[in-house]
């Protein structure tokens, strides 16, 4: 079920307060185009991580306002939020595999929510591990993997339900430099058919060998937004 077609994201004059008193975002306006790949970066602490979270309706913002399509989603109600997030895939820094389980039902775990036939399961889980170069290590344990092959189970989990919109935070964040530019080119290969992908990351260096569009962040504010210069084509 698909409430909303992720075509853009409008962020406007957002700030998100915690309960602490932490001022987590302040003032922040940007605009996503389906088909951009985007970087957030800036210093730990910078609201990289909150940005996402609004995104995924994981928090609400306390100020401002943040759109798909125009749709403004403080007013998605809480029944429909598992059904909105149903349409983007998460990745985390540190997996968030579960050990009891192989790599096989590890990715399947967004569509055992779903209606899918177990044969459509099995086959889209086999296509993203094939996606991500795993497919031989289906029946294997995620604690039998190198550190870079569970973040790539890990990609392959966010991306098996098709969704339109991924979102990355830290997703090289333990990665060596050159583990970390192949999950990046692997990202790039997913935006070039049309996936939405806004990666947050501290990873200046890497992300200067791509050209992509950056939102930078510091205390909370936005302090620069390049262009965007979207490349995916249309599925």
């Amino acid at each position: 079920m698909q409430i909303i077609n992720f075509d853009f994201w409008s962020f406007e004059n957002v700030g998100k307060r915690y309960a602490s008193g932490r001022e987590a975002l302040s003032g922040a306006s940007f605009h996503i185009e389906k088909g951009d790949m985007a970087f957030i970066t800036g210093h730990s602490g910078a609201g990289k991580s909150t940005l996402l979270k609004l995104i995924a309706l994981i928090e609400r913002p306390t100020r401002g306002t943040v759109l798909v399509n125009n749709q403004n989603t403080s007013r998605i109600s809480r029944r429909k939020i598992p059904y909105f997030r149903r349409q983007i895939g998460i990745v985390f820094q540190d997996h968030k595999l579960l050990s009891d389980r192989s790599v096989f039902d590890n990715v399947a775990l967004p569509l055992l929510i779903g209606a899918l036939k177990s044969r459509e399961v099995s086959r889209r889980v086999r296509a993203a591990l094939d996606q991500v170069g795993l497919l031989k290590f289906e029946n294997n344990s995620p604690l039998t993997l190198s550190t870079g092959e569970q973040q790539r189970v890990g990609i392959a989990r966010a991306i098996v339900s098709r969704p339109e919109l991924v979102i990355a935070d830290e997703p090289t964040g333990n990665l060596d430099p050159e583990l970390s530019l192949e999950i990046m080119k692997l990202f790039e290969r997913f935006n070039q058919v049309g996936v939405t992908l806004l990666i947050a990351t501290h990873d200046v260096e890497l992300i200067d060998k791509l050209q992509c569009r950056r939102l930078q962040l510091e205390s909370g504010r936005i302090v620069e937004s390049s262009q965007s210069s979207s490349h995916g084509d249309s599925m």
